[in-house]
């Protein structure tokens, strides 16, 4: 088992990883008759795909000897009307390190192999910018 989820009412869920036993709280967002007062069941999967990529950065990084830490990114979900979905996933990379035109390429081209955004239903439009320092 990977996590337990128990509803904990007025929208609101509690999920325990399993392993570490670190919980998520999530609620319904304010335009879903929610509080907004966590994430949202679709911003976590929005927020998942950036942390997805940047972890397989860090495991490719490793690998080159490049270090980014301080990285960050800023997600954007966009939802569909109807039927209610993700419609598109903006991320804005801002990449700390000093990589190479080579090792820049290599760790872009990594993140987009990641789990998440190879497991995201393909009409789910990605729209993904790297900005180096």
């Amino acid at each position: 088992m990977t996590s337990k989820v128990t509803y904990l009412g007025d929208l609101r869920t509690k999920s325990i990883h399993v392993q570490s036993g670190n919980e998520i709280i999530s609620d319904a967002p304010l335009d879903n008759n929610g509080k907004g007062e966590a994430f949202s069941p679709t911003d976590t999967v929005a927020n998942a795909l950036a942390s997805c990529m940047m972890t397989i950065m860090g495991i490719k990084a490793r690998d080159l000897n490049v270090d980014f830490i301080g990285s960050t990114a800023e997600v954007t979900k966009i939802m569909n009307a109807e039927p209610r979905r993700i419609g598109a996933i903006e991320i804005a990379f801002e990449m700390q390190g000093v990589a190479d035109e080579k090792n820049k390429t290599i760790l872009e081209r990594a993140a987009m192999t990641c789990p998440v955004f190879l497991s995201l239903n393909t009409e789910i439009e990605k729209r993904i910018t790297f900005n180096w320092k």
